[in-house]
């Protein structure tokens, strides 16, 4: 069968399975088994697989079909340009959260640079370590500023996940097994959260990709969504030094309920930022007190 037949057999499955991208994942799974990248697959379509190619390849389409998400077959979702490892223990991470990095990215390079002192970052309800990783990656790269970051999970199987990715990227990291602040220690320049923010009563009604194989103490933000940020932003000023931001990633319908929670929690210039979408996405405080 060539890369053509292929591609399109397997994208008619995934269409009869109801799968949203079906051609996208059809040619993503074809490029995990076989390494032909689209570019090559366009200038030599006719080019075939190998019996070997093909049986994993229509293995792949039929565990897809299932509705079993794309990057818990091939094991890996890119996010900010780097390759992070991923299974059922922790959220996929998605571009929405790319702004959150891109965030503090930016309020690393305004504030730490100046100063020339260690940078310390904290980075609650870590998972797979995407956020935290991230910052720490292109901190380095671009601003010289010595920092160093831990991650805060309740989960030992998402940390699991965290520490492979630090050691796979190369990017030191600590990581630490705690219910919120709970084995906190020290203060922070900084604080990032993607916490669990879906309120109870939706989770059942997100795709089934989402629902049934994103772990559900990484979604259930309780009965209104805003259960975890309620608990960080009480807690967080007594880990910020003065000065010090907090910056959550947010539901697009949760801009103005976290930003007046932060308000009264004492933080200051609360903004919201957008998505590419041009839905509320980050909510970023400083601490004075």
């Amino acid at each position: 069968m060539t890369i053509k037949e292929a591609r399109q057999r397997g994208s008619r499955i995934l269409k009869e399975a109801g799968i949203s991208e079906a051609d996208l994942d059809a040619q993503l799974l074809l490029e995990y088994i076989s390494k032909i990248g689209l570019a090559m697959y366009y200038a030599m379509p006719e080019k075939a697989l190998t019996p070997d190619e093909e049986e994993k390849y229509f293995a792949c389409i039929k565990i897809r079909a299932q509705h079993i998400p794309l990057q818990h077959i091939t094991g890996i979702q890119e996010f900010m340009g780097l390759n992070f490892q991923v299974n059922e223990d922790v959220l996929i991470p998605r571009q929405d959260t790319e702004v959150l990095v891109e965030e503090a990215l930016k309020l690393i390079e305004t504030t730490a640079a100046k100063t020339g002192e260690m940078f310390r970052l904290l980075d609650m309800c870590t998972g797979s370590g995407c956020i935290l990783l991230s910052i720490l990656q292109y901190v380095e790269k671009s601003t010289k500023v010595h920092i160093e970051g831990i991650g805060i999970d309740i989960s030992e199987k998402a940390l699991a996940v965290a520490s492979k990715n630090s050691e796979t990227l190369h990017i030191p990291a600590e990581f630490c097994l705690s219910d919120l602040f709970q084995q906190v220690t020290g203060h922070y320049q900084m604080i990032v959260s993607n916490p669990p923010y879906v309120r109870t009563n939706v989770i059942e009604t997100l795709q089934e990709e989402v629902k049934y194989h994103d772990p559900v103490l990484a979604l259930d933000g309780k009965e209104d969504g805003l259960y975890f940020y309620r608990k960080i932003t009480e807690a967080s000023g007594r880990y910020l030094t003065k000065g010090g931001h907090l910056l959550f990633e947010i539901g697009a319908d949760q801009g103005e309920a976290v930003q007046s929670l932060m308000s009264l929690w004492g933080y200051r210039e609360v903004t919201v930022k957008k998505d590419l979408s041009g839905l509320d996405r980050v909510v970023i405080g400083v601490y004075d007190k």
